[in-house]
């Protein structure tokens, strides 16, 4: 597998950065006498090439939001530099370009759907001629076009649908960027496949994303390069090729065998019952010749990767990071 870098590739030799960060970092001041300091973000560096879907991962307190809510303008860094589309962060030209999507939107409960992509348009200052296409459009996109829900109170819409909303208010003034905060927490299955079916649309448009979340094997399906963040470090970035390999890493599971047998020729163990699985770190001949010398017994090998949760797990726990799965 391949080692995880800090370097910052190019997403395609055509792509240009749109995000730069460098050294960013943000500490808060907490305590009766603000005398005591939190870094919830680490000197973090990174590029976010156009057109292309980012996924920003790391457990709940990982610095993801501060992240960006600093990118977004909404909270001033400690240290560092960031641009985006090369103008500082803050730029108002620059936010005509930006979408955002909260991860704890507060809408407008006595406003429709309707009226609340109305207001948001106006604050874009989108000719009332252009509105309407602009809003049934965007409707029609999250799946609220119908007029039953179109014209329902948002107090009444229930999560999914707030989400929906949400999303499309995000996209009102037809951004080149949209930055996406945890947008599928709280969601039921049928709402996180809708969510990523508008990401995915949004992506075939060549729209940049900048998508934080910690699910996962959502982040899997949709992004082109990933970045993990833990503790306010950004830890790897890259590819999901360059981070789990390109598929010709061999997976085996053994029974009866310790960590310290295993650990000289895998990696990434994980243990279930009495199973471990994991990634070989040896050709798999020379694996099953050495196994065959201990008390220890092959269930099955085969060609394979490990999963980003196998592999973010890793990274943390090399590091000394424990966290609860």
């Amino acid at each position: 597998m391949h080692s995880a870098d800090l370097s910052l590739p190019l997403y395609s030799s055509d792509s240009s950065p749109v995000v730069q960060t460098w050294n960013l970092s943000k500490t808060y001041r907490t305590g009766f006498w603000m005398n005591q300091k939190i870094e919830s973000l680490k000197s973090c560096s990174l590029n976010i090439y156009r057109g292309e879907t980012f996924g920003l991962l790391g457990p709940n307190g990982a610095g993801k939001t501060t992240l960006l809510k600093t990118l977004l303008g909404i909270t001033r860094p400690t240290t560092g530099k960031a641009v985006i589309f090369g103008q500082p962060i803050g730029d108002r030209q620059v936010k005509q370009k930006i979408g955002y999507l909260p991860e704890n939107a507060y809408l407008y409960d006595f406003l429709t759907a309707w009226e609340f992509l109305e207001f948001i348009a106006g604050l874009f200052q989108i000719p009332k001629s252009k509105q309407r296409q602009r809003i049934t459009e965007l409707l029609d996109l999250v799946g609220l076009a119908q007029s039953t829900a179109r014209n329902k109170k948002l107090k009444q819409y229930s999560k999914g649908m707030l989400q929906r909303v949400g999303m499309a208010q995000s996209l009102i003034n037809d951004p080149e960027i949209v930055f996406l905060d945890e947008p599928m927490s709280g969601l039921d299955p049928m709402g996180r496949y809708r969510m990523k079916e508008i990401v995915l649309s949004l992506k075939q448009q060549g729209k940049t994303i900048f998508f934080n979340s910690h699910i996962l094997s959502d982040i899997e399906q949709i992004c082109d390069r990933i970045a993990f963040l833990a503790l306010g470090e950004l830890i790897c970035q890259g590819s999901l090729d360059e981070l789990l390999g390109e598929g010709n890493a061999y997976r085996a599971t053994v029974v009866g065998a310790t960590l310290e047998t295993l650990t000289p020729w895998m990696t990434n163990l994980t243990q279930e019952n009495h199973y471990w699985h994991g990634q070989l770190k040896v050709e798999p001949n020379h694996f099953v010749t050495q196994l065959n010398d201990t008390d220890a017994r092959l269930v099955s090998i085969q060609l394979a990767r490990p999963s980003l949760e196998e592999f973010f797990m890793q990274q943390l726990r090399d590091r000394g990071i424990e966290f609860s799965r």
